[in-house]
């Protein structure tokens, strides 16, 4: 019946020039406790209700089982389109099939949802992302004693990380310039947890550790916490990645190394206008595509940007996404 109803709708449109009705989206988030996810949902909300749609957002503070419960509710309020981040991208096949079969699209948003019959894919080129973090590393210290801080493991995107961390690095461990002394996943991200790894890390080599290789900038933030209180802080080099306020601070003071600027209102703005072509019945441009275990998933992927100390000012700050002020106290 649903079907039924898009079909009419769309002819509706071509005669009418205008939507029959607005499209209605779903926006499951994985946890709006970070503040890279509220950026994501300010900017989507704004960009999708200036195209006409109505937005239910909900965040399942890294629960996986919350998630899927909430998506269940979006089902039964009869939205569109579905907009997932997922927390967990290898246990929503099944409440997918349940949105599939009442002819609702679905879009996964910057991290892919595994075996699932999804309509559409967007993020950034990921892999690109680690390997930008590993060439800023590499390019400062191409030997010595490294730790690699992952991302949480049910997280597709953190081994898509790894995976273009390791294409830079792996050869240099292949050389004998580079040992690799530890490798963690922190669950959920969460800083938390990194520091625990961290201090763990420090403690089992005597402090002697050169290089981290943290996925992102709460991970970067826990491990850095650790580092500090061993007076490393500044001299174990750190990547990161989301360029978060706390993080850009860090790089303009020196503990941290660099971050990656993935332009979250390019990101949001982009998924807003997809959802609501999706929700028209339309085939959003694409200019990649991923196969997520089940099939060959349409993709749009966007370009990551590399940041340090030297390019703050003509990057996030440039953009908009922090006030100078915010980030030279």
């Amino acid at each position: 019946m649903k079907k039924l109803i898009t079909l009419l709708c769309s002819a509706l449109v071509c005669l009418s020039g205008a939507a029959f009705a607005e499209v209605k989206i779903g926006m499951a988030i994985d946890d709006l406790r970070l503040e890279r996810w509220q950026k994501d949902r300010d900017f989507f909300v704004a960009k999708a209700e200036e195209l006409g749609a109505k937005v239910f957002v909900q965040s399942s503070n890294s629960n996986e089982q919350a998630q899927i419960s909430q998506i269940e509710n979006m089902i039964s309020r009869g939205v569109d389109v579905l907009v997932i981040i997922p927390y967990n991208g290898q246990v929503l096949a099944n409440v997918i099939a349940e949105a599939k079969a009442e002819g609702i699209k679905v879009l996964a948003y910057d991290r892919l949802i595994n075996n699932a019959e999804i309509d559409f894919y967007l993020s950034f080129d990921n892999e690109r992302v680690g390997e930008l973090q590993a060439q800023a590393l590499v390019e400062r210290r191409d030997s010595g004693k490294f730790f690699l801080m992952g991302g949480s493991p049910v997280d597709n995107n953190a081994h898509l990380f790894r995976k273009g961390q390791m294409n830079v690095i792996q050869p240099l461990v292949d050389a004998g310039q580079v040992q690799i002394v530890g490798d963690q996943w922190a669950e959920g991200w969460a800083a938390e947890n990194a520091l625990k790894i961290m201090e763990n890390a420090l403690t089992a080599n005597d402090n002697d550790i050169d290089v981290v290789v943290a996925s992102n900038d709460s991970t970067a933030g826990g491990a850095i916490q650790a580092l500090d209180a061993q007076g490393l802080a500044g001299k174990v080099l750190i990547s990161g990645q989301d360029a978060d306020l706390a993080a850009i601070r860090r790089v303009v003071a020196g503990t941290q190394t660099m971050t990656i600027y993935k332009p979250i209102q390019m990101l949001a703005t982009t998924a807003a206008e997809i959802a609501v072509e999706l929700g028209a019945g339309n085939q959003p441009e694409t200019n990649s595509s991923l196969n997520n275990g089940l099939k060959d998933v349409p993709a749009y992927l966007l370009t990551p940007i590399a940041v340090d100390k030297d390019n703050v000012d003509d990057t996030v700050i440039a953009d908009g996404f922090h006030k100078k002020e915010d980030v030279y106290q």
